[in-house]
């Protein structure tokens, strides 16, 4: 008698946790933001899973030079270009001129073998990224335009032009790209000194040195 008592308790446990989990995912959206809402989900699964699923369709690459900007960045890579599959360290990040990156480059000489970092806007992603190409850059960083924008990132899709890219194409959230860009123009330097792609699957979160003005 006791054995089914303590079985019939335990089930009963089982149902009431089921109930509060239910409850709990169903109210999230009532009572908080949709950034507070992926905030709450996120921490109501394993951290170290989230931490994996994190890292999946994103390429990181983290700045060495100068100090002042030394964090990992976040991108999303371009659905039309070739994956970051060659590691560079210590390569340039040279933003181009013109920043749009939608005519030939002024400082073709400073992004060739280099990686281009161009504003978002005036032309399609595929041209940017074969005005990077033809440059010589070996990358393209693509930012957006809007300086205060820092949770959405753009799929970059093909133009449907069928115009081949033959280097590798990322999007970075606008408050990164203008922090960069207007960190390197005050302290009068052409590039910054990056290492791209980085691996960040088995670094936990706590441990990644994110941007400050960033949460991921």
């Amino acid at each position: 008698m006791t054995s089914r008592s303590s079985r019939l308790s335990g089930w009963l446990s089982h149902i009431m946790t089921f109930q509060v989990n239910v409850w709990f995912l169903l109210s999230i959206p009532l009572l908080t933001s949709p950034t507070q809402t992926q905030k709450l989900l996120d921490h109501a699964f394993n951290p170290k899973d989230y931490m994996i699923n994190q890292a999946e369709g994103y390429v990181f690459f983290e700045i060495v030079e100068p100090e002042e900007l030394s964090y990992t960045y976040k991108m999303n890579q371009a659905a039309f270009s070739t994956p970051w599959n060659n590691t560079f360290h210590g390569i340039p990040l040279v933003p181009s001129d013109p920043a749009c990156g939608c005519g030939s480059y002024f400082n073709a000489e400073d992004v060739e073998g280099h990686v281009a970092l161009v504003d978002r806007g005036e032309c399609s992603f595929v041209s940017k990224a074969l005005k990077a190409q033809e440059a010589g850059a070996v990358g393209i960083v693509i930012t957006d335009q809007n300086e205060n924008n820092d949770e959405l990132y753009i799929i970059m899709q093909d133009d449907t032009t069928e115009r081949k890219v033959q280097i590798p194409a990322g999007f970075l959230l606008g408050k990164n790209g203008h922090i960069i860009k207007n960190t390197l123009h005050r302290l009068r330097r052409r590039e910054a000194i990056i290492n791209i792609p980085i691996n960040i699957t088995n670094v936990q979160i706590h441990k990644q040195k994110q941007p400050p003005w960033i949460v991921w």
